[in-house]
């Protein structure tokens, strides 16, 4: 029988399949378990650093009855699946991994009723394991409950043993956070580049105009076109694929309220030249646009989970919780979407603030520099110019968590 000296560890199944199945795509997202961002594996073995860093980000999130290996967002390639996917929506997918351990073999039919019970929220689970630790029971267990089979050879190459099929989309709870990130909304990356919301709420008028976009905004809006472009599609105010640019029905609803109130797109995108380079809170020196801000930032997935995590902290008692007290607040309410939101998602900072089971270790937040900028500093300041929150937000590297307040400019009794 193969031992562990010999044979692939759970960490280095994991991080040789989350290669196979997860390409650089702007569909995907994925987040290993927390408990690989650890220094060491079950049986004290060390995980490799490179290791480590292919697994990276880390979450931990609740899926089924328990906490998958590795989950996320992916579009399939059709060699992995047993009929061609339905629909267009990229697929939640489930992996769970077994290795060798110790002296013991590879428990694979246990994986492989771990991968089912993941498929009460997932789309598509996996068992992935050594090759040569999976036996034909297990495959054929694997067939008989929809579940996927990913051999991993010794040379890290991965076979695909059993093909599972996609099956429909059920209720999204805490696996919902993972399906944001790998929306065109999600936080994963810096979309949020600027941090005053006019220099989005402009875009829908210029792209509307019948001049050129891109010389309309840098004439009367900002010199930053391609980060006002990005936040406006951020935002859904417009559609940036096939390489046009084309008003969503959020988009044109702004145009609609610039007519309505101003008369003229031309004349509505001079006003924007006043606002440039203000510091000044945007709903107090344009209330009427503040107003439309605000109704846009709330169609914002994560604007609703922010100001029910806020309301919910003054009906406690928190009337202006730090950015700590928040965090620590929200993440017992919904941990998986907090991690996503609030912390950076490189493995250093994960392996701090995050134990083996998911739990903040709350010290490591006092420290600015584990934040997630387009969310404490960038998406804060939108909020903060709509009359949302009460502060503007800072950089990370400005950032003092313990004293950042985060509370509700209406936060109602």
């Amino acid at each position: 029988m193969a031992t562990a000296a010999s044979g692939l560890s759970e960490p280095q199944v994991l991080a040789r399949t989350k290669d196979r199945l997860f390409a650089d795509r702007e569909d995907a997202y994925v987040v290993a378990d927390t408990q690989f961002a650890q220094q060491r594996w079950l049986d004290d073995t060390p995980i490799e650093a490179s290791v480590q860093a292919t697994l990276a980000p880390f979450n931990h999130v609740r899926v089924g009855t328990g906490y998958p290996d590795l989950v996320g967002v992916q579009t399939l390639s059709t060699d992995l699946l047993s009929v061609d996917r339905l629909g267009d929506r990229p697929p939640l997918i489930a992996v769970e991994a077994k290795g060798y351990t110790g002296n013991s073999g590879v428990d694979a039919e246990r994986g492989v009723v771990q991968a089912h019970d993941r498929l009460n929220e997932a789309n598509v689970a996996f068992l992935t394991a050594p090759r040569s630790g999976i036996s034909t029971a297990a495959r054929t267990m694997a067939r008989e409950l929809n579940v996927g089979v990913l051999g991993v050879e010794s040379d890290g190459s991965v076979s695909i043993l059993e093909r599972p099929r996609v099956v429909g989309h059920g209720s999204m709870d805490a696996a919902s956070a993972i399906r944001f990130q790998a929306s065109a909304q999600g936080v994963a990356d810096q979309n949020f580049g600027l941090n005053h919301p006019k220099n989005y709420i402009a875009v829908p008028l210029a792209v509307h105009h019948d001049g050129d976009t891109r010389d309309l905004i840098a004439a009367h809006v900002v010199g930053a076109v391609d980060g006002a472009l990005a936040g406006a599609a951020f935002l859904n105010l417009i559609d940036t694929g096939q390489g046009t640019l084309t008003l969503t029905p959020l988009g044109r609803e702004v145009v609609r309220f610039a007519l309505r109130t101003v008369g003229d797109v031309d004349d509505a995108l001079r006003q924007f030249e006043d606002w440039q380079r203000s510091r000044r809170r945007f709903i107090d020196i344009a209330p009427q646009w503040g107003q439309l801000v605000r109704r846009v930032v709330s169609e914002y997935p994560a604007t609703d989970l922010l100001v029910d995590g806020l309301y919910a902290c003054h009906r406690d008692g928190y009337e202006s919780p730090s950015l700590v007290e928040f965090v620590e607040y929200l993440h017992a309410l919904h941990p998986e979407f907090t991690v996503e939101l609030f912390l950076r998602g490189d493995e250093a900072v994960r392996q701090r603030v995050l134990t083996g089971d998911g739990d903040l270790r709350g010290s490591e937040l006092t420290d600015g520099s584990v934040y997630h900028s387009p969310t404490v500093f960038q998406l804060k300041a939108i909020l903060y110019h709509a009359g949302i929150v009460t502060d503007r937000g800072a950089e990370p590297s400005n950032l003092a968590p313990e004293t950042d307040e985060w509370a509700l400019c209406d936060p109602l009794a």
